[in-house]
């Protein structure tokens, strides 16, 4: 069976009533108001921003302040493990060229007190650089925390 049915007409959309809006003058106080509330707005906006940029800028300092000190202070580690390497090898060369076990005994008691000596030495050198590396990391944080601070 077929359709024979007529197509309905769209309905027609009522058109939105027109109001006007009388034509109100804003008092100056009001004016002001938002004028100055506005001014207001951007300034804080301004220091916000300044604040996040000098904070970037801190963290920057820190992040390369720490990089550079984390890669002397693993120099002078690297440093350490090679001379106490060589000194193992060496120890090793001249234990395997001795001749009686009296020298074997004197060549071993001198290895551990070298390497006592050396293994103290190194200890200090790595503590002492570990502490000028954090108080030169630390330093770009109070820097900017004592000029946030007067601000």
């Amino acid at each position: 069976m077929i359709d024979t049915e007529t197509p309905k007409k769209p309905a027609k959309v009522a058109a939105a009533p027109k109001f006007d809006l009388p034509k109100v003058e804003v008092p100056e106080m009001v004016r002001d108001f938002a004028e100055k509330s506005v001014q207001q707005a951007k300034d804080v906006y301004a220091r916000i921003k300044s604040a996040a940029e000098e904070t970037t800028d801190v963290l920057e300092d820190t992040y390369t302040t720490a990089t550079k000190g984390a890669t002397e202070f693993n120099l002078k580690a690297l440093e350490a493990l090679r001379a106490n390497v060589n000194a193992s090898f060496d120890y090793s060369r001249e234990l395997l060229g001795s001749k009686t076990l009296a020298e074997a005994v004197e060549l071993s008691a001198t290895h551990v007190r070298k390497q006592f000596e050396t293994l103290s030495t190194q200890a200090k050198a790595l503590s002492t650089l570990a502490q000028k590396i954090a108080n030169e990391t630390a330093e770009p944080i109070k820097a900017g925390m004592t000029k946030l601070k007067v601000q």
